[in-house]
């Protein structure tokens, strides 16, 4: 029986509990060593650790990394590519002391690298390894006490000793060292200030000795400031590969007889921003052929594209989200983490012959029936200045609630971070948990999102705090006019980037009813000599060089602007985040606290730049909807204690 409630008051089974479930247990990085596949499991409920697990040939499942190592890395401060397994022994990088432990087949990790001078003061990531094990090839960062900006090397490392020998060095950033298995190439991405990754790098290729780690003769391929490649590796006959942008689409390319030869031309990105080092969203298989992983809005693909014959085979697959993209030794295999707007990431195995999928590894034990969850819905929209953007629109949706005739739903915009980042399809019941409730959610792709082209991505070059605020009020705004939901009642969330918009959107516009800014960034000049190396140049490019445009930098930044101010605010934040400091938060606060508005304020020791932890976690989501009920006068159907988050100045 259907019961007549409003809309946000809705009972749902959808708790904050099952946030942690698979959606924040995030799958990464599987690679597969003989018969084994080996994946990174990262676990709120444990910390947020991230531990590596392995399948064996005999399909049973174990974790490898025991308390209290955590297999992640801080280069960048994102991390990324933190482990390499070769023969059972498995190499990673260790967070609380950022050093190399070595493991061989699950006995007891052993420290590979020394004690760096100060601690954390030399981090690695995007592991890999010769193919004759000796060497572990990787991205050195290196942090002195002197004040001095930290040190971008490619670096090997003996996996005997642990003894580094540098192999590139001079640049600001390199990723993605490459070597070919038995061949003596070598091939890596490097950049200088103030590029970041996908806005311009260089391909750089050389001749390696894996006998003791030597590299001659480079040269650059190709590249250059407004030319972006990314996933750059080599095919089982040594064959270089990478994808370039240069066609205005992250394409697959090969490298041959000195040019570079498009195996899949079309409008349709093949790669994503190097936000983290060792993603893959393609596999080599030993006779030649590529297999590329493609998602959708409700399904995706596996195109397989054989470049000696130029024939494309697609396969299809019920996932509208395909990362991580590995081939078994025998070419029979793909395996990838796979997700479905119907299902939470798993590691997925497809066997190539049959076209069939299987679930090896899905760490969400939730059940929850169809009836409780929204279909994703992609709209485009009509922006500012002739342009258009991207959403994904989900409804209310609760099989055991209708609300009264006539009355509309509050929408929740949510804005992702980057902000050349991109929201998918993907199950996450954090969505869910809105839509279950009686809230229509609307997750915003503006422009400067990736997967949409080159020149999408760039449209946000010099518009930051200005398109990305616009195409959010947009995509709302949309929505208002096929009377979908209730202009009075619109809210807006985001975190990092997405929190900058969302304070952007509440400072400067007269159009939210309330808003929920996590780990957001309040005053741009924080990113001037207060921030971590990868990021310290990035807004040259976003909003302008610095000290030349100063007055945007003031225009934009919302801090400035507080006696426009007008609408209340949750603000959650890590207290140890290196990238948007406490300090932002802080800054909000007395505004909001001096201007007598509702507010609210979480800071959650332990956290970084995003919640890992699971009690945190369900306190932020739990804390969000509660403000929420306060501020624009429902109930919400859980029983949340008081306790879980004060409301100020709700007079």
């Amino acid at each position: 029986m259907t019961t007549i409630a409003p809309y946000g008051s809705w009972k749902s089974p959808i708790t904050a509990e099952m946030l942690i479930s698979g959606g924040k247990r995030r799958l990464t990085e599987i690679k597969c060593d003989g018969e084994d596949v080996y994946w990174l499991d990262a676990r709120p409920n444990e910390g947020g650790r991230i531990v590596i697990m392995r399948q064996s040939s005999d399909g049973g499942t174990q974790d490898l990394t025991p308390a209290p190592f955590n297999s992640r890395n801080a280069v960048h401060e994102y991390g990324g590519g933190s482990y390499a397994v070769h023969n059972r022994t498995v190499y990673f990088t260790n967070w609380s002391d950022q050093r190399i432990y070595l493991q061989n087949d699950g006995g007891e990790p052993q420290p590979l690298t020394a004690e760096p001078d100060i601690p954390r003061g030399s981090r690695y990531a995007d592991l890999t390894l010769t193919p004759n094990g000796k060497f572990l090839i990787c991205v050195r960062e290196t942090h002195t006490d002197d004040g001095n900006e930290a040190t971008n090397e490619i670096a090997a490392i003996d996996t005997t000793s642990g003894e580094a020998r540098i192999i590139a060095s001079g640049r600001d950033f390199y990723c993605a060292p490459r070597v070919a298995a038995n061949h003596d190439g070598i091939v890596w991405t490097e950049w200088d200030h103030p590029n970041m990754p996908w806005d311009g790098n260089y391909l750089v290729s050389g001749s390696f000795d894996s006998t003791n780690a030597s590299v001659s003769t480079t040269s650059t391929l190709t590249g250059g400031q407004d030319e972006a490649i990314v996933q750059p590796s080599w095919s089982h006959d040594g064959t270089l590969h990478f994808a370039t942008d240069r066609t205005g689409w992250w394409n697959i390319h090969a490298w041959r007889d000195g040019q570079m030869v498009n195996l899949f031309e079309e409008d349709s990105d093949h790669g994503r921003p190097d936000w983290q080092f060792g993603f893959s969203s393609y596999a080599h298989l030993p006779d030649g052929r590529i297999a590329l992983g493609k998602g959708g809005v409700a399904s995706g693909s596996v195109t397989v594209i054989d470049p000696a014959s130029g024939s494309i085979r697609s396969i299809e697959i019920p996932y509208s989200e395909v990362s991580y993209i590995t081939a078994d030794s025998q070419g029979e295999s793909l395996y990838f983490v796979g997700s479905s707007p119907t299902e939470e990431p798993a590691i997925t195995k497809l066997q190539l012959e049959t076209e069939t999928c299987e679930t090896i590894y899905a760490p969400s034990s939730v059940n929850v029936a169809p009836g409780y969850l929204s279909s994703p819905q992609h709209v485009v929209f009509p922006t500012t200045e002739n342009g258009e953007a991207h959403a994904f629109y989900y409804e209310p949706t609760n099989q055991d609630f209708a609300a009264p005739e006539g009355e509309q739903p509050p929408l929740v915009v949510i804005c992702h971070g980057g902000p050349t980042s991109a929201s998918g399809t993907g199950l996450d019941f954090s969505t869910h948990y809105w839509t279950s409730r009686g809230f229509a959610v609307v997750d915003v792709n503006y422009r400067g999102s990736s997967g949409y082209g080159k020149a999408f991505r760039d449209a946000l070059k010099g518009k930051w705090g200005i398109y990305d605020t616009d195409d959010c009020i947009a995509a709302a705004q949309y929505l208002i006019d096929q009377n979908l939901v209730d202009r009075d009642r619109v809210i807006i969330r985001g975190g990092s980037a997405g929190g900058y918009t969302t304070i952007n959107a509440l400072t400067f516009h007269d159009f939210f009813a309330a808003g929920a800014a996590l780990y957001g960034i309040a005053d741009l000049m924080v990113f001037i000599g207060d921030t971590h190396k990868f990021e310290s140049r990035y807004l040259e490019s976003l909003v302008g060089p610095y000290p030349a445009e100063a007055q945007r930098y003031h225009d934009r930044s919302a801090i400035n602007f507080m006696n426009q101010l007008a609408t209340p605010m949750i603000i959650l934040q890590g207290l140890e985040d290196e990238i948007v400091p406490p300090s932002q938060a802080e800054i909000m606060v007395e505004a909001l606290e001096s201007k007598g508005l509702p507010y609210a304020y979480i800071g959650f020791p332990g956290e970084q730049h995003g919640f890992r932890q699971a009690a945190n976690i369900i306190r932020a989501q739990e804390a969000e909807l509660y403000f929420y009920g306060k501020v624009l006068g429902f109930e919400p159907a859980d029983e949340i204690d008081d306790e879980v988050v004060e409301v100020r100045n709700l007079g």
